[in-house]
C-alpha cells in the first residue's frame, strides 16, 4: 500500500490520514519514544518548579517564626547548651563543657570554679528567685537591688527643704545645707550544703536541678527570713529589729521609734484597738500610702479578734487567692520570725518597708560539687551574696507590748 497524501488544511491543520491507514511498526516506536521523552523532561521540569516554590515558602515560614519568637523562647534556647553542660556536671562531676562554654563566652559573666563554683543555669536561678520572692520574708514588701560590687550605698537626704511664696520686692529664702546620709549595705555569703547519693544522681528519671533548686530556695529563705529582722549584721544581713527603738516622742534619726501598748506583755484592757490605731497614724503620711503590718502567727491570732468602738473587726481576710489579709486596711505580711507578744517585745512592726529596708544582692548563683567529703553522697556547695539594712529609719514604726 502507498503512503496516502497529506494535504494542509485551512489554517495549517493536521493532514487528515485515512482511518484504515496502518504506519509501519518501526515510526510507531519512534513516535512513542520521542513522545515518553518529553513527558519525562517535562515532568521533570514540573517538580523543579514546584521544589524551588516549596523551598522559597519554607524560607518565609521560618523568617516568620523567627520574628514572632518571643523573647523568652530565644533565651531559653541559647541557654539550653549551659543548662545541658550545667547538668552534666551536677550528675557526674564532668566539667568539660562547662569550661568549654566559658572559653567561648556563653556562661554568663564566667563560670570559674576558683570563685567558689560553677554559675547555676539560668531556668534553676530563675527558680530560686521565685521561691525566695514568694515566701513569707521581709524581701516581699523591701526594695531588692542587684549589685555587682561587695557592697551598696544609700544616700539620704532628711533635710526639710525651706519653701515658701516668693514676691517681686521680697528675698528669697535661702534652703538650708543638705543634710546628706551615707548607709553602706554590704554583702554576706549565703551559703546552703544540700546532699544526694551517685546512686540518686546517675538515675536518668531524677530531676537534679529541680531538686537542688528546692532544697538550696528552703534553705535560703529561713536565712534570709531571720537576718532581715533580727541578723547583727556580722557576716549577715543586718535586721531592722537590731537597731536601738526609742520612744515615738522622742525619735531621731538613727533609731526606730515605738509606740507603747500600755500594758506589760499585752494590749491594754478594754483600748487594745487604741495602740493599733495610734502607730498607724505614727508614721508620716507619704509612708502610708504604701505601708504594711508584719507579726507572726501568734501575734496575728491576738490582733485579729480586736474590733473598733462600733463592734467591727479591724482585720478582714483577703477577697481573693494569695491576697493578704488587712488590717485596717493596710496589707499583713506574716512573718515567723517576729519576736512573740511578751514583756517589752516589739512584736509588731509597721511601715513602708520598700522604703525603709533594702535588700541588697549579687544577681549570681554558684555550685560546688564535692563528691569527696560525704562519701557515698555527694555534696552541693551553694553560695550566694546578699545583704540588707534599714534604708530610711523614719519609714518602720514599731508596737512595743510595755507600760511606757
Amino acid at each position: 500500500m502507498t503512503k496516502p497524501e497529506t494535504k494542509s488544511g485551512a489554517g495549517g491543520a493536521l493532514p487528515a490520514v485515512p482511518a484504515n491507514y496502518d504506519a509501519p511498526a518501526a515510526d510507531l516506536v519512534t513516535e512513542m519514544t520521542g513522545f515518553l521523552s518529553d513527558f519525562s523532561a517535562f515532568q521533570a521540569d514540573i517538580k523543579s518548579r514546584l521544589q524551588q516554590q516549596e523551598d522559597r515558602m519554607t524560607h518565609l515560614d521560618r523568617k516568620t517564626i523567627s520574628r514572632a519568637r518571643p523573647a523568652l523562647s530565644t533565651a531559653v534556647e541559647a541557654d539550653a547548651p549551659h543548662q545541658k553542660a550545667f547538668n552534666s556536671y551536677l550528675r557526674s562531676g564532668d566539667d568539660d563543657a562547662l569550661r568549654g562554654l566559658e572559653l567561648e563566652g556563653k556562661a554568663l559573666s564566667s563560670s570559674i570554679a576558683a570563685e567558689g563554683g560553677y554559675l547555676v543555669d539560668p531556668q534553676t536561678s530563675d527558680t530560686i528567685r521565685g521561691v525566695l520572692k514568694s515566701t513569707a520574708s521581709l524581701r516581699a514588701v523591701a526594695n531588692v537591688v542587684n549589685v555587682e560590687a561587695t557592697a551598696f550605698e544609700v544616700l539620704v537626704d532628711h533635710t526639710e527643704m525651706g519653701a515658701g511664696w516668693a514676691t517681686e520686692a521680697g528675698s528669697a529664702t535661702e534652703t538650708d545645707t543638705p543634710q546628706i546620709d551615707r548607709i553602706q549595705i554590704p554583702l554576706h555569703e549565703l551559703s546552703a550544703l544540700p546532699k544526694a547519693s551517685q546512686r540518686l544522681l546517675d538515675d536518668s528519671a531524677f530531676d537534679v536541678e529541680g531538686w537542688l533548686a528546692t532544697r538550696i530556695a528552703d534553705k535560703f529563705a529561713s536565712s534570709e527570713a531571720a537576718a532581715f529582722i533580727s541578723g547583727d549584721g556580722i557576716d549577715k544581713p543586718k535586721g531592722f529589729l537590731t537597731h536601738t527603738a526609742v520612744d515615738n516622742d522622742i525619735w531621731s534619726w538613727g533609731n526606730l521609734g515605738y509606740i507603747p501598748t500600755g500594758a506589760a506583755g499585752d494590749f491594754a484592757s478594754g483600748e487594745a484597738a487604741d495602740a493599733i490605731v495610734t502607730l498607724v497614724y505614727s508614721l508620716g503620711a507619704k509612708y502610708r500610702a504604701n505601708a504594711s503590718f508584719v507579726m507572726n502567727s501568734k501575734t496575728a491570732g491576738a490582733v485579729r479578734k480586736m474590733k473598733d468602738a462600733d463592734g467591727r473587726f479591724l482585720w478582714s481576710d483577703g477577697l481573693a487567692a494569695g491576697e493578704p489579709s488587712r488590717l485596717m486596711g493596710y496589707p499583713v505580711l506574716i512573718a515567723e520570725d517576729m519576736p512573740d507578744i511578751a514583756d517589752d517585745a516589739f512584736a509588731v512592726a509597721y511601715g513602708d518597708f520598700g522604703a525603709g529596708y533594702t535588700v541588697a544582692e549579687r544577681p549570681d548563683l554558684r555550685i560546688l560539687r564535692d563528691p569527696f567529703s560525704a562519701k557515698p553522697h555527694v555534696l552541693f556547695y551553694a553560695t550566694k551574696r546578699v545583704g540588707g539594712d534599714v534604708s530610711d529609719f523614719a519609714a518602720i514604726k514599731l508596737l512595743k507590748f510595755s507600760v511606757s
